[in-house]
């Protein structure tokens, strides 16, 4: 490996020491988490792939100018995760993390804490009832295939197709809302002590992950699985230290070995129809998790660069990515998402729309290069990633109502999934699930309100002042 690799690897020990002594200010575990989808990302890749192919195919010159990039990603983030934290959260300062304290006391026992995840798993239910409703008039009523794959058959209510139009924006919406309202489930079952709500969830959970669980898309299962995980572990579950170690790494292997069933099966079947099948041990011994190739991808759009088969948009990337929201029926030349970057890496350009054989993900930092160049896109995506820490830990420090915490958990396993690409379409779940929050959080506080008006008028015995 380049002397680049080194420093990189001893900049993320570094920086993680130091961000773990900030955990109680909020911040602190969600800057650890950018570094361990950076390490997972970028160095695991280098250790899990063919290192030698890269070699052979992109260069060493390259190799090395996309550690160095890596590295300098890792220093401004380092340097910006703290004072951008302070800034758009100022007004919290006074706060600190309720997740570190709720996982250190009995805070989450309070009566006046549980009664609000109560509220709060009544007010979702409702919001999941009514999508239900649509999910099922859209499948014409194939409830066995949306609720229960694993009996042969997965039905798909929200499906679209590549580029979109009409009420495709729609689509994705309820799309992204069932993403997070199931991983929301997960984190009510773990934290909720009411028998009621707890059952209430766990039965939600039942009937809602094996939708995403049978599905080929290995993001969108870590995003709705690990959240409700986690805080069953951290959150709920007894035992030290090692008991809770040794339960992840089960946990972990299950994962690993589902993953490597969906690879093995998803390009000649449905992963429904495969598991009534029956796992092929032959070919899932052979078959090798792919994706994990980011540091790839941020070499091959530096030798791009170099030798001008691909010029930096000067933004529009990120410009695509912030105008995703608007409805293409609205604005028919929307601009699209890094399929420039998947016909300079090789696929072909299909249909009157602009379509592509296949999308390309550019990493986290490699769409900083792609957007603003090889120096100041890095740290384009380290500011980004700031920002996205300082959104967590807002969440945290307003952790006293527990739906924000449920959209801390997700958060968390939303940040892993941005190492593939620093998008909205990764985060929808999260900012969908900030609205249905929010609308609850007015709901309560007018009730609230409402409350102790009328215990004003009771004290007054009547009266008005």
């Amino acid at each position: 490996m380049p002397a680049p690799f080194y420093l990189t690897c001893a900049a993320i020990i570094a920086f993680a020491i130091s961000f773990w002594r900030k955990r109680r200010e909020g911040w602190g575990i969600p800057a650890c988490v950018v570094l361990i989808t950076v390490s997972v990302w970028y160095v695991g890749d280098v250790i899990y792939n063919d290192l030698d192919v890269y070699l052979e195919t992109i260069g060493a010159e390259s190799l090395t100018s996309a550690w160095w990039q890596v590295l300098w990603f890792i220093l401004v983030f380092g340097l910006l995760a703290g004072p951008v934290h302070r800034l758009i959260n100022r007004g919290l300062s006074n706060q600190s993390s309720h997740v570190i304290a709720y996982m250190e006391s009995d805070g989450l026992l309070q009566p006046e804490v549980q009664q609000r995840i109560s509220v709060l798993g009544g007010a979702m239910l409702a919001v999941w009832l009514v999508l239900m409703a649509i999910a099922i008039v859209m499948v014409k009523g194939d409830v066995v295939g949306l609720f229960a794959p694993y009996l042969g058959h997965k039905a798909e209510p929200w499906a679209r197709g590549q580029i979109g139009g009409g009420f495709s924006a729609l689509i994705s919406l309820a799309a992204y809302l069932q993403i997070f309202l199931t991983a929301a489930f997960g984190v009510l079952a773990a934290v909720a002590m009411n028998p009621k709500t707890r059952i209430m969830a766990l039965g939600i959970c039942f009937l809602t992950l094996p939708y995403f669980i049978f599905d080929r898309t290995r993001n969108v299962m870590l995003a709705t699985l690990l959240p409700g995980l986690f805080s069953f572990v951290f959150m709920r579950m007894k035992g030290g230290l090692l008991i809770k170690g040794l339960f992840l790494i089960g946990a972990f292997l299950l994962i690993v070995f589902w993953f490597t069933f969906v690879m093995a099966n998803r390009t000649g079947s449905t992963i429904a129809g495969a598991f009534q099948d029956g796992a092929n041990q032959e070919i899932m011994s052979t078959t090798k998790h792919e994706g994990l190739n980011m540091f790839e991808e941020l070499a091959w759009i530096d030798s791009f660069i170099v030798t001008n088969v691909y010029v930096p948009n000067k933004g529009e990337r990120y410009f695509a990515e912030l105008v995703n929201p608007i409805p293409r029926a609205l604005w028919k030349d929307k601009p699209m998402i890094g399929l420039d970057y998947a016909v300079a890496r090789g696929q072909m350009a299909l249909g009157p729309e602009g379509e592509v054989t296949a999308t390309i993900s550019t990493g986290m930092i490699g769409q900083g290069v792609v957007n603003f160049g090889r120096f100041f896109g890095p740290a384009a995506s380290a500011f980004l990633m700031a920002l996205w820490v300082a959104v967590l830990a807002r969440q945290d420090l307003k952790g006293i109502n527990p739906g924000r915490l449920v959209l801390y958990a997700c958060g968390l396993i939303l940040t892993f999934n941005m190492g593939r690409d620093i998008t909205l379409l990764v985060v929808y779940p999260f900012i969908f699930g900030w609205v249905v929050m929010w609308s609850v959080e007015k709901k309560q506080a007018k009730t609230t309100r409402k409350m102790e008006l009328k215990q004003e008028l009771q004290d007054t015995g009547g009266g008005g002042r």
